[in-house]
Parts: C-alpha cells; sequence; structure tokens
C-alpha cells in the first residue's frame, strides 16, 4: 500500500474529477458501496479462485468478511436489493478503492484505486459499444493520447471448446493460458487433446487473432457452432456503433482476451499504453451475474485503474495539465494582518489558490518562499 504525497494526490483528485464529470455527462450516476461485504457476497460472482486474492476477516459474529477486491459484483448486489423497482437501463458509476492479496506490480499495490461504469439492462451489443466507447473518451479527456483497444469475446472461444468437446479441466486450462497469454502451454494443453490436428491448429491460433476488422472474417472462418457464430456477429455489430462513435482509430480486435474474472460471457475488451506491461483499464459483457443475487438482468461496463493510468500519463508528458497552478502567496509587513487576510479571502473569492503567510516577513523572505513554493504571484501588503 501507499502514501500520495501532496504532488500525487492533487493529481489523482484532478483525474477523479475528470472522469466523474464525464460519467455524469454520459447520463451514468454516481454510487458507493461499503469496503467491507460478507465473503459470500463477493466470491458469488468468482469462478476464476479469485478468493485467495482478498483480504478476509471475522466480526464478533464469526461471520467471513472481506474487503472488496473489485466493484462490479457489489454493485450486482446493490442493484439486486436496493435498485430492483428503478427503470431500466441503470446506468452507475463509481470512483474508489479497492483491495487485492497479490504479489504488488508497476501501478498496482494491494490497495489501489478503480473508476468505472456498469450499464445493466441493456442486451444488445449498443451497449457494448457505449461502454466502450466512454472507456476510449475517459482515456483522452484526461489527456492520454497514445493507447490501444483490444478487444475480444469470450463466446466466440467458449463455442469453439464446447463443440470441440474439451473436458471442463481442458477448458479451464486453455482459458489459464489465454488469461496469461502463454502461447507455449496453450501449445503444450492442446498437443495433449484428443482434437483432430485442424482443431489443434485453430486453437493455436486464438491468440494470434490480432488486428484489424479483417480477424472477424478469419474468425468466422473458424466458427464451427451457433454460439462462436453470433458472438462474430455481435462483435460486427459493436464494431459499426463505435464507427458512429467515431472511435475506431483507436480499437484492434484480439480474440485471445477473455479477462481475468469468471463472470464474462460475450465481448471484452483491455486498454493498453505503451510502456505499460499490464492494462490500464478492462471491462466487457457480464449477462449472468446478477443471476447470484436473484435479479436476471444483462450487464457490461470497465472498470480502469487510476495509478495506472497516471503512470501512462506521466510517460506521455500530459501530468503537467494536471497539476494545480499555484497562484497566490499573499504576504505582508508587521501590522499589516489584518489587509492581508482581506486580500487573500478577495481573491479566493474570485476563484484564485491563495496562500496567506503564517507571520509577518520581510519581502526578501516572501519572495523566496514564494518561489520555492512554486506561486506565481507574490502580493506583499505593507
Amino acid at each position: 500500500m501507499r502514501d500520495f504525497l501532496p504532488r500525487d494526490a492533487a493529481i489523482k483528485r484532478n483525474v477523479e474529477t475528470v472522469l466523474a464529470e464525464l460519467f455524469a455527462k454520459w447520463g451514468y450516476n454516481e454510487v458507493i458501496t461499503p469496503a467491507v461485504e460478507y465473503l459470500d457476497t463477493l466470491a458469488a460472482g468468482s469462478k476464476n479462485n479469485m478468493e485467495k486474492h482478498m483480504f478476509k476477516f471475522f466480526d464478533k459474529n464469526n461471520r467471513t468478511l472481506a474487503l472488496r477486491n473489485e466493484m462490479t459484483t457489489s454493485i450486482a448486489r446493490l442493484v439486486s436489493s436496493r435498485m430492483q423497482l428503478d427503470n431500466l437501463p441503470l446506468k452507475l458509476s463509481y470512483i474508489c478503492k479497492v483491495y487485492r492479496y497479490e504479489q504488488a506490480q508497476t501501478g498496482r499495490q494491494c490497495e489501489f484505486y478503480q473508476a468505472g461504469v456498469e450499464l445493466m439492462g441493456n442486451s444488445h451489443p449498443s451497449g457494448d459499444a457505449e461502454v466502450i466507447a466512454l472507456a476510449i473518451k475517459s482515456m483522452l479527456q484526461t489527456g492520454l493520447r497514445k493507447f490501444q483497444v483490444c478487444i475480444g469475446q469470450v463466446q466466440f472461444i467458449n463455442g469453439l471448446m464446447q463443440k470441440w468437446n474439451l473436458t471442463d479441466d481442458e477448458q479451464k486450462n486453455i482459458r489459464i493460458a489465454l488469461e496469461k497469454h502463454d502461447l507455449v502451454k496453450l501449445a503444450e494443453i492442446v498437443e495433449t487433446s484428443n482434437l483432430s490436428s485442424t482443431a489443434q491448429e485453430n486453437l493455436k491460433q486464438l491468440p494470434l487473432l490480432h488486428g484489424g476488422e479483417e480477424i472477424l472474417t478469419k474468425a468466422a472462418a473458424m466458427a464451427n457452432n451457433d454460439e462462436s457464430i453470433k458472438a462474430i456477429n455481435d462483435l460486427r455489430t459493436v464494431y459499426t456503433f463505435l464507427k458512429s462513435y467515431g472511435a475506431t482509430d483507436y480499437v484492434v480486435f484480439d480474440l485471445g482476451v477473455i479477462r481475468d474474472f469468471g463472470y464474462y460471457t460475450g465481448t471484452v475488451f483491455e486498454i493498453y499504453a505503451p510502456g505499460m506491461g499490464s492494462p490500464l483499464c478492462g471491462g466487457g459483457r457480464y449477462d449472468n451475474l446478477l443471476e447470484n443475487f436473484g435479479n436476471h438482468l444483462p450487464a457490461t461496463g470497465f472498470a480502469l485503474g487510476l495509478e495506472r493510468l497516471m503512470l501512462a500519463l506521466a510517460d506521455q508528458g500530459k501530468i503537467d495539465n494536471l497539476i494545480n497552478s499555484k497562484e497566490n502567496y499573499v504576504a505582508y509587513a508587521d501590522g499589516h494582518i489584518a489587509e492581508a487576510i482581506e486580500k487573500a479571502l478577495w481573491l479566493r473569492a474570485a476563484g484564485e489558490i491563495t496562500e496567506l503567510a503564517d507571520k509577518a516577513q520581510s519581502f526578501t523572505e516572501a519572495e523566496y518562499y514564494c518561489q520555492t513554493k512554486g506561486y506565481l504571484n507574490l502580493v506583499y501588503l505593507q
């Protein structure tokens, strides 16, 4: 876990403000959920053994609690228990801390910040396109310019594996290899299976299906069942909508992307920036998660990591735009404190960042303080 010193704290707050205003403009209403949930709640949507990454503890009644490790499951619980009568679709946003017990990495410690949205009640690819377009706009609005959105389809891969009658263990191991982009492990699994040589070759090609619209044509040739065919058609529809949003310059298809949560059911995506080994943002469709809370509702969404986004912005030289300008330092000679207070209040009322000296200073002292603290203007009363 980490401390944020004043400069980084100010940058983070400004990024959060940009994102909060953007989400609101797109019609997403902010929600806040508890940092602590029952373990059963957080584990409800996890099929990928995420429990081992949770901070767990007991309350005084020996019920197992955990710090939230992501927001989607918490919001699914909230919607299913508190918002069942609200008009659909629901458009919700959040900016918060989440916690994962795992090896710390660049841009992510065990405690980190996320911002994101959830669109619930829309089963059409237009919902996926809106969420992806908003994720792209989020990158641009904070100042990021160099990034790429990789779009995949869980349903496409699931359809192939089921059609080939792979065992549950084989499917699980293939998903893990795809999540980790481990081509060697994938090849080992495939070659020890009972699949035909054509099926083996197709599976090995999945992580290599990366590129523009032409990738969908290649994938369609591999699709051997209704589920996989529908997945490719959905991706075509999503791409058509993204053209309407003017967002396709940042988009590529990557059918090896399946995300690392077990609840995804359809279109998924990740956003990468040069020099960053892990995605800045990820999300996708999860149509079955709310059923765990007794509420059948299709949904899609994304979460972006604020620390990783800040690192990418700094790497691209865009961080200065998010640092507050320190405008005025008001200092005073002996006997002029009342005038200085009045002046400082007037400048603050005008919307300017203004610090008032805590004691009388000479002009030389005030000038030195003003320069070392980075203020643009010295206002000296004598």
